[in-house]
This record gives C-alpha cells, sequence and structure tokens, in this order.
C-alpha cells in the first residue's frame, strides 16, 4: 500500500473520534465535517513520519480548528448556540447506529450543547478536550495559548458553570419513552393539569423556528410549559408523530404529509421532564440525514 493511501486509511480509523470532538466543540454537524476534512488536509500536507502519536496529533488540529472558528463567531458576532438550538442527531428509536454511539458517547444531549454555546471559545474547549476526552492539560495548553495551569483554571470555570446547567437524563430509554408517550397523550387531549404533573418545576422549553419566529423562544417553569397546552394539542393533532433517539435520548419526530416539520429532544430527569428541545427551522430540518426514519 502506498504511504498517502497507508496515511488515509489510518485517518478514517480516527475520523469518528474526531467528528465527535468537533460536534461538541461547535454543535454544528456540517461545521464539525468541515473541522475533520481540514484536519485531514494538513495531515496530507505535513510529514506525518515525524508525527509519534496520530490520534492526539489529529486532535490538537482539530481542537485548533474549532477554536478558530468559535472565535470567528464571536467576533463577527454571529448568532451563538445561545441564540438557536444546536444540530440533533436524530435516529429510529428501533436501530443502534455504531457511528452515532461514537458522536454521542456520554449523553452529549441538546440541553448540554446549549450549556456549552454559553462558554467563551477557551473555556469550552479545555472543558470539551479534557472532561469529556481526557486530554491531558500540557497538551490542551499550548492550543488556546496558555500555560497548563491556566488552561486546568479555564476547565474548572466551565465546569462549575455547566454543573447543575444541563440536567442529567434518566439511564433507561424504555423509562423516556414512557414519560414522552404521557407527554403526547396529555398535549392531545390539552390536558393543562396531566402536563403540569409530568414537568419538572423548573422545566426549560426551547423552540427554535428560525428567521421565522426570530430565533429561539425559551419559556421557564412547569405552569408556564403546560400554558402551551393549546400549541402542543394542534401539533400533536395534526401531524404524523414518530418516535426517535434525538442525540440518543427519547424524542419525536412531527411530519405532515411526509413532511418533516419538527423535531423533538427531551431530557427524562428523576421521572420528570426537564427540558423540551423543539427544531422547527425549515432551513435546518432540510439538512437533517433522517434516512430510514419513515420505515
Amino acid at each position: 500500500m502506498a504511504p498517502h493511501d497507508l496515511l488515509a486509511v489510518q485517518f478514517e480509523g480516527h475520523r469518528p473520534h474526531l467528528r465527535a470532538v468537533a460536534y461538541r466543540m461547535l454543535g454544528s454537524l456540517s461545521e464539525a465535517e468541515d473541522a475533520v476534512q481540514e484536519a485531514w488536509l494538513r495531515l496530507a500536507r505535513s510529514n506525518s513520519g515525524d508525527i509519534d502519536n496520530l490520534g492526539g496529533w489529529l486532535t490538537t488540529v482539530v481542537g485548533r480548528v474549532c477554536l478558530d472558528l468559535l472565535r470567528t463567531r464571536k467576533a463577527r458576532r454571529e448568532e451563538s448556540l445561545a441564540d438557536r438550538l444546536p444540530d440533533p442527531v436524530v435516529s429510529r428509536a428501533d436501530v443502534t447506529d455504531p457511528e452515532q454511539e461514537v458522536l454521542l458517547a456520554d449523553s452529549v444531549g441538546l440541553a448540554l450543547l446549549v450549556v456549552l454555546g454559553s462558554l467563551t471559545p477557551a473555556e469550552r474547549l479545555a472543558f470539551v478536550l479534557h472532561d469529556m476526552f481526557g486530554l491531558p492539560f500540557d497538551q490542551i495548553a499550548p492550543i488556546v495559548d496558555r500555560t497548563p495551569a491556566t488552561a486546568k483554571k479555564l476547565a474548572s470555570r466551565a465546569r462549575r458553570r455547566v454543573r447543575g446547567a444541563a440536567p442529567n437524563p434518566d439511564p433507561d430509554l424504555a423509562d423516556q419513552r414512557r414519560v414522552v408517550n404521557a407527554f403526547l397523550t396529555a398535549a392531545r387531549g390539552g390536558d393543562f393539569e396531566a402536563l403540569v404533573s409530568i414537568l419538572d418545576p423548573d422545566v426549560v422549553l426551547r423552540a427554535d423556528g428560525g428567521v421565522l419566529t426570530n430565533g429561539m423562544k425559551v419559556i421557564r417553569g412547569a405552569a408556564a410549559v403546560a400554558g402551551q397546552a393549546d400549541t402542543f394539542r394542534r401539533m400533536a393533532t395534526s401531524a404524523a408523530t414518530h418516535p426517535a433517539l434525538v442525540n440518543g435520548l427519547a424524542g419525536l419526530v412531527n411530519t405532515i404529509d411526509d413532511q418533516l416539520i419538527s423535531v423533538m429532544s427531551f431530557t427524562i430527569s428523576d421521572g420528570k421532564i426537564a427540558t423540551i428541545d423543539i427544531l422547527s427551522d425549515p432551513d435546518r430540518l432540510a439538512h437533517l440525514d433522517l434516512a430510514g426514519m419513515e420505515s
């Protein structure tokens, strides 16, 4: 096998890990793919014989690419993940996809990605690479142009902001699904009291309809969320509802005449719905890969 071909095979072995790093850093599937592709281009131009630890080298490169993208977003004052929902990873509820399992290891739900989007670029990189992927601070420090001690402080500050801001999902998918089904039943009936009974008192609903709805709408508290009962009822009775996994958690895909209209993700914590995330932005829905969802 030619050296370049061997290098390509080795790179492909690292691709799932690199994609997972980039997705946690950026919250965008397309940008994550771009970051991974950039890592390949840099590897192909490098003297790979001088690389002792290919996986570590590639993770560092992807980290730098993602950091530059996050800083560019901030410099241009583009919409951040605090202003829109991250891209969901959607799959059928009854099918296990090994590639998505790698991408979503550690239960990286939309609620956690929203919180990560509130961090500074350097905090996010330090937290993601250290807390999620175990990279030592002496390897993180050069990426953010800091000392290892400062990189450790960045991760610690990020950890404090993340802790408690994103609820821990219940691990049993069957239990999650029962709660989501109870939500659907209450929604179809427009039953305010039933909705309140399955919502955490501090539940957060985020609904991202894109530019047509001026971005993301956030509603907090069980009474306020249950107050959307009429909206839930119209949605549940007018659309065909399909159970799905959204970022590895129980969710719903809603269609009308086979046209995707929304993706819903639920974080079930201690048997109650702690977060509801609804993506209904037509432009972003059009780019989701939902192959096989209709079968």
